[in-house]
């Protein structure tokens, strides 16, 4: 039932049985998820248990056990909000076994409902909630200013906590899930909710007549005291509430609606006398009178103190009346007007439900937080996406308003006109990037530097080709000398016969470099011809060769500079609005990163539905800005665009767009031109590089075939000489035996034989010479100067193998030549090398190689030039 307490009402709490959580509860999580899940959540499970423990007790009347009271009882409405979307606790999806919550109901505690229902729960606890602040209202000294603040807060609080319990569907739910009493349905959480109403702006009734306020507002104020019981009396006439609630109750609520309806009456027929409305007066104080007479007669068994107040206020009435009608019969002779032509009394609604939204937030609890079931995840996800479809619109929109200033500024030739008037010219970028290359790599300035490299390799290659010819053409003359002084005993092929490949090869090196050479000079004739054009590219800053705007050389009224001045004014802007745009897309981004609505979805407050457009909601005033401003940024450049025609006209920006694309076109002329030759300069060094180390390696080879031919040499040299003392030795031994044999043997004496003609070989070794070979005593090339750094990858030059020196064969005892030994064939091998062609008869070439020019044709292709047409 409910208490009366100085002739308002206080709401008796739901009671209930003891119910444990903690075993049904973790048997579902060991089964639905697993056991290290039951055991990991075993604290918030032994939470829970505690928290529903507490409200099973009873409370005590005092202020401090009440406030407790609904400390506890919001503590376990927020955990009930995490308990229901992870347990599935209700009648038809029996998966949290053993799990049943029974309640009676509040105001006839005979009756009860047992189900297993997690929305029964929540709308009992929440029942329970406005019934705790209902006390507390009541237990504070209205006297008070505290006191009546106190229960003015405590009951509007009560009204939130019953409209929570109707609007967001927790009444429905319950009723739905099969609770059968009547104090958890909707129409009774309305019912209550104006009622807490209707004694909250009772209170502020009580505080401005203890304030002494105009009787104007009095009667507003008291006239919404009697809407909100008008509007609680109504479904306690109607089922299913008329059959429910005692007849006082109904008794009550119907004599308070009337008692304030009159209040009102008479707080307005005193503001009416006041300004001498005898006539409206009267009829309004005949009106309040008739509805408490009414009332009166319908009240059974109301409070002895509500009575005394109405009976007081009838009298204070009936007194005023009769007052008001002596004074029209005798002064003022007004007709009263009836009842049914005067309007509503004006009421002023001050009390309003305060939301538990925040009390009830659960999204900060960390209850149950690893169990996630998967419809919350869908929810989430479902979520995410609609916040990334706003990111991805606005962002593009932001991109697109960027693009389009981008674009039209382009058009308008902006800012690079204000940039040019101002002496700060710029190049397009590519070119820019094209000058700074060049530039890099010396300019057109370097190109002779580097022609010089061309001629000094050129020449380095010539001198090692005239070298090697002079090796291969000494030692053919050595062989012919060597050839005619022992005539048939020189037995070993001709050097012709030999090198005829190498010479091909030579020949071949002489007509490359000859068209080298012409390619070189093709090369040097483009750069003295192209110079004027290219000599653009050397200018440092290249930007000082652009043509630049110059102010008109007459002016009419002078405004150059205003226009200029507002034209910047304007491009200043539209860089504002763009950092601007920047910013917001930066905070939607941010937005979106610390945007976590799972703990809201788990809380389980209202529909997943209310949640998201609610949170969505969040990203409306950055969409807004954003709307702002493109809509701003479409003006501004409407405006840039009439202040650029203007700019345009006055200083003549047609011939200077003229002059400045002549000007990006010469220097895109100049540096095609510098990279075309610059190309063909790179091909020349490669080439004479290449060429170098080619004519290296046959030079290498020649020292080695001259190497070879002079140990031959000096074998065939030795052998002629031990055959021709043979032959002089056998002739003296057959004189001495015709003069020993009339010698007696014992005054015979050994003399020396005779020493044999010796024609000096061309390779006469000093006395105390080195005793090595031949080929460990090469003799140093002759020197030359090198014509470029090591980085063009010129091979280094290592001084070639020579012809020995004098002396060489001296020191050295004869050998005798192995049987069958063939003085025709090579020392080793391996000495022709990669030129000597094998599958090619060698015929004898009698006589030296010519000297250059190397006229003879070669087996090898023609030389094709590096040079390209300029």
């Amino acid at each position: 039932m409910a208490s009366a307490s100085n002739v308002m009402l206080a709401i008796h709490e739901k009671k209930t049985t003891a119910t444990d959580l903690y075993r049904p509860l973790r048997l579902y999580i060991a089964s639905a998820y697993s056991e290290r899940e039951a055991a990991a959540a075993d604290d918030d499970l032994c939470a829970v248990r505690d928290l529903r423990a507490a409200i099973e007790q009873p409370s005590l009347p005092d202020a401090s056990s009440l406030e407790q009271r609904r400390d506890a009882l919001l503590a376990y409405a927020r955990a009930l909000a995490l308990v229901e979307p992870r347990f599935p606790i209700s009648p038809d999806r029996a998966h949290v076994h053993s799990l049943t919550f029974t309640w009676h109901d509040a105001f006839k505690g005979n009756k009860k409902c047992a189900l297993a229902s997690v929305h029964l729960e929540k709308a009992a606890v929440l029942f329970n909630l406005g019934a705790v602040y209902s006390q507390i209202a009541l237990s504070g000294d209205r006297s008070t200013d505290v006191g009546i603040r106190t229960a003015c807060g405590a009951f509007q609080s009560a009204a939130g906590t019953f409209a929570w319990l109707k609007e967001s569907g927790v009444a429905a739910k319950a009723v739905a899930a099969g609770a059968t009493t009547v104090d958890v349905t909707p129409e009774c959480a309305g019912m209550l909710e104006k009622l807490m109403l209707a004694q909250a702006q009772e209170c502020f009734f009580e505080k401005v007549i203890a304030g002494g306020k105009p009787p104007a507002l009095c009667s507003k104020v008291a006239r919404q005291v009697g809407i909100f019981y008008e509007e609680a009396y109504a479904p306690l006439c109607a089922p299913p509430l008329s059959q429910h609630f005692d007849k006082t109750w109904v008794s009550h609520v119907q004599l308070k609606a009337a008692q304030f309806y009159a209040d009102a009456c008479y707080r307005y027929s005193l503001d009416l006398h006041e300004k001498e409305q005898i006539a409206e007066e009267i009829a309004r104080l005949k009106i309040g009178m008739g509805a408490l007479a009414d009332a009166k007669k319908a009240a059974r068994g109301v409070a002895a103190q509500l009575l005394d107040s109405v009976n007081k206020l009838e009298g204070n009435m009936k007194t005023n009346l009769e007052r008001a009608m002596k004074e029209n019969e005798r002064v003022y002779l007004m007709r009263v007007p009836a009842a049914g032509s005067l309007g509503a009394l004006p009421a002023a609604p001050l009390a309003k439900p305060i939301s538990l939204a925040e009390a009830l937030d659960a999204s900060k609890e960390r209850l149950f937080s690893s169990l996630v079931p998967d419809g919350s995840m869908k929810a989430l996800s479902k979520y995410t996406e609609m916040v990334d479809d706003i990111i991805r619109t606005q962002a593009e929109k932001l991109q697109q308003a960027s693009e389009i200033t981008r674009v039209r500024l382009k058009e308008m030739d902006l800012p690079d006109s204000i940039l040019s008037l101002e002496g700060n010219i710029t190049l397009p970028f590519d070119l820019k990037e094209d000058i700074e290359a060049v530039q890099i790599s010396g300019g057109p300035a370097g190109l002779e530097a580097e022609l010089q490299q061309l001629r000094d390799l050129r020449r380095v290659n010539q001198e090692l080709l005239v070298q090697t010819e002079e090796l291969l053409q000494k030692e053919a003359n050595e062989d012919a000398q060597f050839r005619t002084q022992f005539g048939s005993r020189w037995t070993r092929p001709q050097s012709s016969t030999l090198t005829k490949n190498i010479q091909d090869r030579l020949n071949l090196f002489a007509a490359n470099l000859k068209k080298a050479s012409d390619s070189d000079s093709l090369i040097e004739r483009g750069v003295k011809e192209n110079y004027p054009l290219m000599s653009i590219l050397d200018k440092r800053p290249i930007e000082s060769a652009l043509p630049s705007i110059s102010r008109p050389i007459m002016s009419l009224d002078g405004n150059e500079d205003a226009i200029v001045g507002a034209l910047k004014q304007s491009l200043r802007q539209l860089e504002s609005l763009g950092a601007q745009r920047a910013g917001l897309e930066d905070m939607l981004k941010e937005m979106k990163r610390k945007d976590d609505i799972l703990p809201k979805l788990m809380a389980g407050v209202g529909s997943h539905d209310d949640l998201f457009k609610k949170e969505i909601a969040k990203y409306d005033p950055i969409c807004a800005e954003i709307a702002d401003n493109i809509v701003a940024q479409e003006q501004l450049l409407l405006q840039i665009q009439a202040q650029n025609e203007q700019f345009a006209t006055v200083f003549n920006l047609e011939d200077y767009k003229a002059a400045r694309e002549r000007c990006y076109k010469q220097i895109a002329a100049a540096v095609a031109k510098y990279r075309e030759i610059k190309k063909n300069i790179n091909e020349g060094l490669n080439f004479y590089v290449t060429l170098q180390e080619a004519i290296g390696k046959i030079k290498q080879q020649c020292s080695d075939f001259i190497m070879t031919r002079n140990i031959q040499c000096r074998e065939m040299i030795e052998d002629v000489q031990r055959k021709l003392a043979g032959f002089n030795f056998s002739s003296s031994s057959h004189n001495s035996m015709q003069r020993n044999s009339s010698v007696p043997p014992d005054q015979s004496s050994p003399s020396p034989p005779p020493r044999a003609p010796h024609a000096q070989p061309p390779y006469a070794a000093t006395p105390g010479g080195d005793s090595r070979p031949g080929y460990s005593q090469p003799e140093p090339r002759p020197a030359y100067t090198q014509p470029y750094p090591p980085s063009y990858g010129a091979p280094p030059q290592q001084p070639p193998y020579g012809a020995p020196h004098p002396g060489q064969y001296h020191q050295q005892p004869p050998q005798q030549p192995p049987p069958g030994h063939d003085y025709g064939q090579p020392a080793y091998p391996g000495w022709r090398g990669p030129y000597y062609n094998a599958h090619q008869p060698q015929p004898q070439q009698p006589g030296p190689y010519p000297h250059p020019p190397y006229n003879a044709p070669g087996p090898y292709p023609p030389h094709q030039s590096y040079y390209r047409p300029q």
